[in-house]
């Protein structure tokens, strides 16, 4: 296994990127990490540093925002030299009933998930390219296996476009340096899933979703479904479950 020393996540203020930041973090990485709320940021990099005496990076950057995220990657790189893993990971979830009167937050949900994801990945693959070598990693969703109905309609479209996105850059770079794995969380507890009018039964806490990401990352595979248990066994059933079936996991 190759050991990723500095490595960069957008969307670090909260939720998957929080917990994923502090798991590297508690495994000696230096971390760069990226968020519109440097608040919170630069609170949990003063708080990282201390409790694990690892070099942390700042700096706020809306990924809408897609010539800063370049700007932004680049002087991660500069200041680090080397980038080893960039992490996609900033992500909404603000989607409503497609046809209801909210195609603003529609269109916002995928130009953050899917369109500012292929800027991180331009950016991301611009510095790789040059290193010959680095592991990009895409925070996609379980939701990305099949057309969900209702609030996830355009978020499930999103994740399904990034994942898309990271297969086509993994079978381009397939036998080289450069890694592409996509991990396809199920529901974890964060700021996103607490908006939910009810917790999906199958919800696991925070710690525990950023502890099974951080494994499943570090083994650098093509793709992961995690937690494994349920959601691995769970795809199966999902790829093949009538359309009414999926109303359950809206």
């Amino acid at each position: 296994m190759t050991v990723r020393k500095r490595i960069v996540i957008t969307g670090a203020s909260s939720g998957l990127g929080e917990g994923m930041a502090r798991q590297f973090a508690a495994r000696g990485r230096d971390l760069a990490l990226c968020a519109r709320r440097t608040d919170r940021l630069d609170a949990l990099a003063v708080e990282l540093r201390e409790a694990h005496g690892v070099r942390v990076l700042t700096q706020a950057l809306d990924v809408t925002d897609h010539s800063r995220v370049f700007e932004v990657f680049q002087g991660f790189r500069e200041e680090f030299g080397t980038i080893d893993r960039i992490v996609v990971n900033a992500g909404l979830g603000k989607g409503q009933p497609v046809g209801t009167g909210r195609f603003d937050a529609n269109k916002q949900t995928l130009e953050t998930n899917l369109v500012a994801g292929l800027a991180q990945a331009e950016a991301a693959m611009e510095i790789f390219r040059d290193q010959r070598a680095g592991h990009l990693v895409f925070v996609s969703s379980f939701t990305a296996l099949r057309g969900f109905p209702k609030n996830l309609t355009a978020y499930a479209a999103s994740k399904a476009g990034l994942a898309t996105l990271a297969e086509g850059i993994r079978a381009e770079l397939t036998g080289t340096p450069i890694k592409v794995t996509t991990l396809l969380p199920g529901y974890i507890d964060s700021e996103m899933t607490a908006r939910a009018a009810r917790r999906n039964p199958l919800q696991v806490g925070a710690e525990a979703g950023a502890v099974a990401m951080v494994k499943a990352v570090e083994r650098e595979p093509a793709k992961a479904f995690v937690p494994t248990f349920p959601w691995l066994p769970l795809s199966v059933v999902v790829r093949l479950a009538p359309a009414s079936l999926l109303r359950r996991f809206a």
